[in-house]
């Protein structure tokens, strides 16, 4: 499992013990046989294909380069999977870049009955909110290529904070962050099987 580099100037290292915490639950829960250390990977690198799920977060500026949208779009339509966590504030960059990756498609919400929120543990509502920012309902956003979740968009939710080690954020309760990793084990789940 990977964490995206980006340029633009966005904190693309936020969230810094979120990925080795999930990689540890999805290990003991799921059966994962992944590295317990996360790995880091810039877009336009041929190492991106070594991973199957890649991680993306931040708040701030996005760039890919034209050479970094054909090489990320390259890895996504070869079976890669790539999931892109709104940290607050990523969300007006991450889009028009996405769109240089795919200008065909749209992201488009999936519905709580999606099989993303029905693996080994179930999400009866959908995406579960963890991080109060705006007072707006968390979104989970699918960019779908040839029938198949190629990237997974979290808006207004912050899987990521969640993940982190217990007492990051003092208002997250330890039920918040179960409820947390339980979602990202599911998409691990969904974009290894699917």
């Amino acid at each position: 499992m990977a964490k995206l580099k980006y340029s633009g100037g966005g904190d693309w290292y936020a969230d810094r013990t979120a990925l080795p915490n999930l990689i540890s639950y999805c290990n003991a829960n799921i059966k994962t046989n992944f590295y317990p250390e996360e790995s880091i990977v810039e877009v336009g690198s041929k190492e991106i294909f070594n991973y199957p799920f890649i991680y993306m977060t931040g708040h701030g500026n996005v760039v890919f380069s034209d050479q970094e949208a054909r090489n990320l779009r390259q890895y996504l339509t070869g079976g890669g999977f790539l999931h892109i966590d709104d940290n607050y504030g990523l969300d007006k960059f991450i889009r028009p870049q996405m769109k240089k990756v795919f200008p065909e498609l749209n992201f488009v919400e999936l519905p709580a009955n999606h099989p993303i929120y029905n693996q080994k543990f179930k999400f009866p509502a959908g995406l579960p909110k963890i991080h109060e920012h705006d007072n707006k309902r968390p979104q989970g956003f699918a960019l779908i290529f040839k029938g198949r979740v190629v990237c997974y968009y979290t808006y207004e939710c912050d899987l990521g904070n969640g993940w982190e080690d217990f007492g990051t954020y003092p208002e997250d309760s330890q039920e918040t962050r179960t409820k947390a990793l339980k979602m990202g084990a599911n998409l691990v789940q969904y974009a290894l099987t699917q």
